[in-house]
């Protein structure tokens, strides 16, 4: 587990009206982050305004010890302390390893099979990795964005990743739940 790299998916319940404060805690624990030993990357995903309230912030480390290392570490707690009045909920996160957290839904705290993950994974990607490029690129093309494939490319895996992790997987897990966690 420790070499396959570790990931935590952390939820924010931000108050209405405490959206701005909220942004500049984050410019002061993103820095923090980024120079903990081990961290790889991290994407914010930011609520849609008038709509929703739920910061989700996925923060990758090389390993599940690191990872811990910094969720658990002095530095990140007194921020924590500090951003709580701005937070409907308290900071609630989840540790996993790898790509764990495609396949985690809200009542099942259980982990599939590393061979069924596999297989669900390249059932999902395969398919996307086929219409994809079939849509984003004559788009790009009509918005007259030359072609290279180093950004095409860019582009057509930003937005496979994201429709894997927001939109295809919770939605996939679910309908093949019985045989995924069988």
């Amino acid at each position: 587990m420790e070499t396959q790299g570790a990931s935590v998916v952390i939820t924010h319940h931000v108050l209405d009206g405490k959206e701005a404060e909220y942004e500049k805690w984050l410019e002061h624990i993103v820095p923090l982050t980024k120079h903990s030993e081990g961290f790889i990357d991290h994407q914010i995903v930011r609520p849609i305004p008038h709509l929703t309230f739920i910061y989700t912030v996925i923060i990758r480390f090389d390993t599940i010890e690191n990872l811990k290392k910094w969720m658990e570490s002095d530095d990140r707690k007194k921020l924590i302390e500090k951003a709580n009045p701005l937070f409907r909920k308290n900071d609630n996160y989840k540790i996993r390893s790898g790509l764990d957290f495609l396949f985690e839904t809200e009542n099942q705290a259980k982990v599939p099979v590393r061979w069924k993950q596999f297989l669900v994974t390249w059932s999902a990607i395969y398919p996307l990795s086929l219409l994809v490029p079939l849509v984003l690129l004559p788009f790009l093309r009509l918005l007259k964005v030359p072609a290279n494939h180093y950004s095409d490319g860019l582009l057509i895996s930003g937005c496979i990743v994201f429709l894997m992790v927001f939109v295809v997987m919770p939605n996939y897990t679910k309908l093949i739940r019985k045989w995924l966690f069988k």
